[in-house]
């Protein structure tokens, strides 16, 4: 259907209206394979080159590529150029650093970058992630029984389901020992031993780590945008907790760029309407969903709608979101499914 839609011009026609030069797609990325983790999670991890595919149909097609602030501020006046886009990437982990910022700057294109800080001021991956990684690694073999890290008998890493439950064994053991960050590493390190894995080697490729101050502060410096995205990946829905989230990231961005923040993006896109309140408070002035679809005056500041990049998307799927043609099939497609409900 896409490819029947652009032969007959819609995605032009879309592109170039007026229902289009009204709106801002928010394009989110989040992390980007320094070896083969868009292998492992393609929902979470993109091949460079695709990354640079995307570039060049934003080049390509004249898309006007705006910093985060500026172009909400546009939006809210009604004042967008045709075509506008913002770029928007999680997390801040440090394959950003070496492989989508020399591209960005190639590309002249401004990004922001929604910065979790609790791993920052440590050179050592991100616990959960690189055990994960590790037993996809080693899926081909049988991780014996290892107390000392939780796991109490043989599995066989060859399903899924069989290293979920591993990665579920390490976590609960961390847990129940309650083992500090630092502690975690040393198990992270230990479950490198059982697999064969050189664990120093992960280490030393950056793989699953964080930017470290030093790398936020050097980019915030050439113009990179940091925001809000909690200090420790998490949103309670305690307020008390909540709060030290924002506060906690807040201070560690600030001390780092030295520059205000009041941009936030949901970790995992998990919000509840209760928290909007509690960022408005905390003087935030806008925050970034998972949901797809294109920003409009009437989208509300504090759940604005964003286009998720992931390995499974087509270049003619990637085309269309810029275009508006699939916000239009989204919305239709939710509608329809809504009427089909009314009527059962």
């Amino acid at each position: 259907m896409l490819r029947a839609l652009k032969t007959g011009g819609a995605f032009d026609r879309a592109r170039d209206s007026n229902w289009r030069r009204r709106r801002l797609l928010i394009l989110c990325y989040h992390s980007f394979a320094i070896d083969d983790e868009n292998l492992w999670r393609p929902a979470l991890f993109l091949a460079p080159a695709r990354l640079r595919e995307r570039f060049e149909l934003l080049k390509q097609g004249g898309y006007n590529v705006l910093p985060l602030a500026e172009a909400l501020q546009r939006l809210r006046g009604n004042d967008l150029p045709p075509r506008s886009v913002v770029l928007t990437f999680d997390d801040g982990t440090y394959d950003f650093h070496n492989l989508a910022y020399p591209m960005l700057k190639e590309y002249g294109f401004p990004a922001t970058v929604y910065q979790t800080t609790h791993y920052s001021s440590r050179r050592i991956p991100i616990h959960s992630l690189i055990c994960s990684y590790m037993l996809w690694k080693k899926r081909d073999t049988v991780l014996k029984a290892t107390p000392a890290i939780g796991v109490e008998r043989d599995i066989n890493l060859a399903s899924p389901d069989a290293r979920k439950a591993a990665l579920n064994q390490v976590e609960v053991f961390a847990d129940r020992e309650q083992l500090s960050t630092d502690r975690k590493n040393d198990l992270a390190a230990e479950l490198a031993r059982s697999l064969g894995i050189d664990y120093d080697e992960l280490i030393r490729k950056r793989i699953a780590q964080l930017m470290s101050p030093e790398e936020i502060a050097e980019l915030a410096a050439a113009g990179i945008n940091f925001e809000l995205h909690t200090h420790r990946h998490r949103t309670p829905r305690d307020r008390t907790l909540f709060e030290k989230e924002i506060v906690d990231n807040r201070n560690a961005i600030e001390a780092i760029t030295k520059t205000r923040v009041s941009h936030f993006c949901y970790p995992s896109g998990d919000y509840d309407l209760v928290f909007l309140p509690w960022l408005a408070e905390l003087g935030v002035a806008s925050a970034t969903t998972g949901d797809p679809g294109l920003a409009s005056t009437a989208s509300n500041p504090l759940l604005l709608p964003r286009f998720i990049d992931t390995t499974a998307q087509t270049e003619l799927e990637f085309e269309s979101w810029l275009t508006g043609i699939g916000e239009l099939i989204s919305a239709k497609a939710q509608t329809a499914r809504l009427r089909h409900l009314v009527h059962l």
